[in-house]
């Protein structure tokens, strides 16, 4: 198993270790490669989770001014 950190390019939209692309356009970093394959996946998945949380939920309809 490779050890280290890896990551997920958003430009090459591939998995790289440390030593690839600017910091800027990367994921991670992740245990394992194939933790950063499912980068995006990850990423969706708690987007999806904040935008249905009711603590930010707030959409603002009890404020009329």
């Amino acid at each position: 198993m490779a050890q280290g950190e890896w990551y997920y390019c958003l430009d090459h939209h591939t998995v790289e270790p440390y030593e690839a692309c600017r910091s800027e356009s990367r994921l991670g970093p992740y245990a394992t490669p194939a933790d950063a394959a499912h980068a995006l996946e990850k990423v969706a998945a708690r987007n999806e989770e904040w935008d249905n949380d009711p603590r930010f939920n707030d959409d603002d309809e009890d404020d009329k001014d």
